[in-house]
């Protein structure tokens, strides 16, 4: 079992241990998430529209780790919150956040979903493709935990369409998504390997 992270082990090591160093990595996961988030397909048919976002959670969370990559989704909370077009297409603003926001469950659970992709990381399931497909389809699972009770509520919906309406479209995507992610973490941490050797 490792403990490293791969953004860690890529890290120069004479800052892997500072603490502005693992801020400057939560905030630039946080970025990349918000780069992500404004590839941007709208359906006529759901309010809920499919961005690169998840990539961005599953790979910042499998880099970080569950503590920093958890910090680095609640800072893209933060700074859309504020104002900066962080959201998907651009959007900003402390509503997306509250119950009534039928993308807020899909933006909180980014949050726990980095922590338990960055959780598994830690414990070397980002090491191999097999098994970071398996962390990735957590992450996955985790995601859509929180944000499909969140849409039923925020829609007045039943489960089943709240699944037609906030699963069922973007089951495709997220499993090229989902494997996009598997494929880089391993080669990321055999090209972090040859440059240590």
């Amino acid at each position: 079992m490792s403990s490293s992270t791969l953004a860690l082990a890529a890290s120069p090591t004479a800052l892997r241990s500072r603490i502005a160093w693992r801020v400057l990595l939560a905030f630039a996961g946080s970025w990349l998430v918000a780069a992500l988030a404004q590839i941007e397909i709208k359906l006529p048919f759901t309010p809920v529209p499919i961005t690169g976002q998840t990539l961005g959670v599953l790979l910042v969370g499998a880099s970080l780790g569950a503590g920093l990559g958890g910090v680095s989704m609640a800072l893209y909370l933060a700074q859309g919150a504020l104002g900066l077009p962080f959201y998907s297409g651009g959007e900003s603003g402390a509503d997306f956040l509250t119950p009534s926001a039928v993308t807020g469950g899909y933006l909180w659970g980014f949050v726990l979903s980095a922590a338990v992709v960055g959780w598994l990381a830690e414990r070397g399931w980002d090491r191999s493709i097999r098994s970071s497909i398996g962390a990735m389809f957590l992450g996955e699972v985790v995601l859509y935990a929180v944000a499909i009770p969140w849409l039923m509520q925020a829609l007045d919906v039943s489960l089943a369409e709240a699944l037609e309406l906030g699963l069922a479209p973007f089951v495709v995507g997220d499993t090229l998504k989902l494997l996009a992610a598997a494929g880089l973490l391993p080669l990321a941490w055999r090209v972090v390997g040859t440059r240590r050797r």
